[in-house]
């Protein structure tokens, strides 16, 4: 093995920069080239591939975003697509891949190396919903953008005695919303898989008026990229009672940002695992962290695994807000 591609696919995550430095460096400290492949698998295919420098990679891990720029390309499914793909790897003398992204990246990564080509995926999304990674890249980053987000909120909150809203992202994992939900202190939070009835939450957060407390903080997850989540349930507290509720939605300025020490750590880690794998000649496998350490499993164990978030942050929000 020579050379190593790299790339990002699907929604980009703050530390994706730094995994892309650390595949690249450890490649080029191992004596191999690394070749960074714009817009992910559409990139691929159309052979915009270009070499790495050492220099090209200075700063990178203050950044966030992707240097290399992201592109969700459905077409890759098809085996025609994937051939395309093989052609360009061939064309530029790329021996074996780097895919930073979520499941679906893995699926084409997982593709490649059915034809012959050696792919390594790691966890890049701010969602921390792929299986066998207690934390994936960005997901630290998107939680502290979220739980300052929610802090500033709350100073209005208190100032006009009104029940906020705040909806963060996440697709149709709970994570964000549990982490985000206890560090800030909410009052309730309302996220898949966990039941909620929006009657208790208007009482607790009479009885707290009762006490003393005449604001209100409702963590709600966005359901499967649902931005109506928070205004829904806005209009239907209102049912409940005499509350002046607004909705927030934080939105994609939690996939930004300059990505936390926790993120940037994780992302060099695993980049230079993949090398190191790819170097063993091994491929169709996806990296995580559990328990602190650096693990790959097979790719295709993940597509049958389910993520399972941390069920006992619900109750522990529950058990601390009143």
């Amino acid at each position: 093995m020579k050379r190593i591609g790299i790339m990002t696919s699907g929604g980009d995550a703050p530390g994706m920069n730094v995994a892309i430095r650390a595949v690249a460096r450890k490649a080029l400290s191992a004596g191999l080239e690394a070749y960074g492949i714009n817009y992910g698998f559409a990139g691929l295919v159309a052979g915009d591939i270009h070499e790495f420098k050492a220099t090209d990679l200075d700063d990178m891990v203050s950044q966030g975003g992707t240097m290399l720029y992201s592109a969700r390309y459905p077409e890759f499914a098809q085996e025609e697509s994937q051939l395309k793909g093989i052609e360009q790897l061939k064309k530029f003398g790329i021996d074996a891949l780097v895919v930073i992204g979520g499941d679906g990246s893995y699926h084409g990564a997982l593709r490649l190396t059915e034809h012959g080509y050696n792919a390594i995926g790691l966890p890049g999304t701010i969602d921390n919903d792929i299986p066998f990674t207690d934390f994936t890249i960005g997901f630290d980053t998107a939680l502290n953008t979220a739980v300052d987000a929610i802090d500033k909120i709350r100073d209005t909150a208190k100032s006009h005695q009104r029940v906020f809203a705040v909806q963060v992202m996440g697709r149709k994992a709970a994570d964000i919303a549990l982490w985000a939900g206890v560090a800030s202190g909410a009052d309730a939070i309302i996220a898949p898989g966990f039941d909620y009835d929006v009657e208790a939450i208007a009482n607790k957060l009479k009885k707290n008026r009762a006490n003393g407390k005449d604001y209100g903080i409702i963590v709600i997850a966005e359901g499967d990229a649902n931005s109506d989540a928070a205004p829904e349930f806005v209009e239907k507290l209102k049912q409940y009672g005499d509350f002046d509720a607004r909705a927030t939605v934080i939105g994609h300025v939690q996939r930004g940002g300059v990505p936390s020490a926790k993120d940037r750590v994780l992302a060099s880690k695993m980049g230079a695992y993949a090398v190191e794998l790819l170097l063993e000649g091994k491929g169709g496998l996806a990296i995580g962290i559990l328990d602190n350490k650096v693990q790959a499993h097979n790719m295709l164990d993940l597509f049958d695994a389910k993520h399972q978030a941390d069920d006992s942050l619900f109750q522990l929000n529950e058990d601390l807000s009143f």
